[in-house]
């Protein structure tokens, strides 16, 4: 009888962040917030906290609230390219001044900020869409670089597979590559394991759990979908870089594109305030998902899931999430499938 353990799936990476298990949190901004983030690290994966465009204050007590929660070692993701830049500077100085260790980026490689943090003795994590963004992470001094494929949800950079461009980045590096975009389960995680990435970052999994700050209408969307409800557009592109493309849930917006699903300008677009968080509007085809205090018309905002949602049956705890990837990934790598085909929880 094959013995499944934790200790089966460690790979450095662990040993670079700290964890039990090579399972990261994806920073989704406004979703990972502490608890959320806790509850990863302390189910053994490693949290990225989703702190996008959000002001010092806001991150000087989610940061705190976590390192109470928590004694694992966790990243801050910010994103340059889509924060003014006297803002990130803020953002930057407050998590050093906290004692973060490590940093998660997405969008386009700045090398000055990679610099800065490393600078300080953080470890640099770079979330990239091609493997000329590899590159350009790996020369700015990242020590991981996170490969995420079209199949992700939320906003998405490249426009390969997930497992292509991991392998593709695998290839030209020798930093360790973790593999995003898709991976609900543990056989995605087992399959991204025997490719050569040293581990997993999950957003869609982990939006669909207790520990999640997304509204529970967002969290039912995800575990209702099918990966084909998902589509990619740029709709949803106020507060972002023209561009910017997002995976949702197909709603009432998506539809009334009748195909045409990007080549969307923001400047175009109007500021009409649909939902409200609090006093702080939120504007029809802004990025701003439904959160635990988001009201107003929730269909109509994006609720961010990836191709992988299909595999997702129920909100459940995040540690048990965790615990059914790891149980599922080590029996495919060190057993047969037998029992494996039902649909997870």
């Amino acid at each position: 009888m094959t013995v499944v353990t934790k200790k089966s799936l460690r790979t450095p990476l662990c040993d670079l962040l700290g964890c039990d298990v090579p399972i990261l949190l994806a920073g989704m901004g406004g979703v990972a917030r502490w608890e959320l983030a806790a509850g990863v690290a302390n189910a053994g994966g490693f949290a990225s906290l989703g702190m996008v465009r959000e002001s010092p204050e806001l991150i000087a007590a989610e940061v705190k609230a976590l390192q109470t929660a928590t004694d694992r070692l966790f990243a801050v993701n910010l994103i340059p390219a889509a924060t003014d830049p006297a803002l990130l500077d803020a953002q930057i100085e407050q998590c050093l001044d906290l004692g973060v260790t490590a940093f998660s980026f997405f969008w386009d490689v700045v090398p000055d900020v990679v610099a800065r943090v490393k600078r300080e003795g953080a470890l640099v994590l770079h979330q990239v869409g091609t493997a000329e963004q590899a590159r350009g992470a790996e020369d700015a001094g990242a020590d991981v670089i996170i490969a995420q494929g079209i199949e992700a949800g939320g906003h998405v950079h490249g426009r390969m597979g997930s497992f292509a461009l991991a392998e593709t980045i695998l290839q030209g590096t020798q930093l360790p590559v973790i593999v995003s975009g898709g991976i609900s389960t543990g056989k995605g995680l087992a399959s991204a394991l025997a490719l050569g990435a040293q581990g997993v970052q999950c957003g869609t999994a982990f939006v669909a759990t207790d520990e999640s700050f997304a509204h529970p209408y967002h969290k039912q969307r995800v575990v209702d979908a099918d990966g084909d409800d998902t589509v990619l557009t740029d709709v949803f592109v106020l507060n972002w870089p023209r561009g910017a493309a997002v995976r949702v849930v197909g709603n009432s917006i998506t539809k009334s594109l009748d195909g045409n699903l990007l080549g969307h300008d923001p400047d175009t677009l109007p500021r009409d305030a649909i939902a409200w968080d609090d006093d702080q509007e939120r504007y029809r085809f802004s990025t701003d998902s439904p959160l635990r205090t988001t009201t107003g018309d929730l269909e109509a905002m994006p609720n961010y899931a990836g191709q992988g949602a299909g595999l997702i049956g129920s909100v459940v705890a995040v540690g048990e999430r965790i615990e059914q990837m790891v149980t599922e990934a080590a029996a495919c790598l060190e057993g047969p499938f037998a029992g494996q085909d039902e649909r997870p929880q």
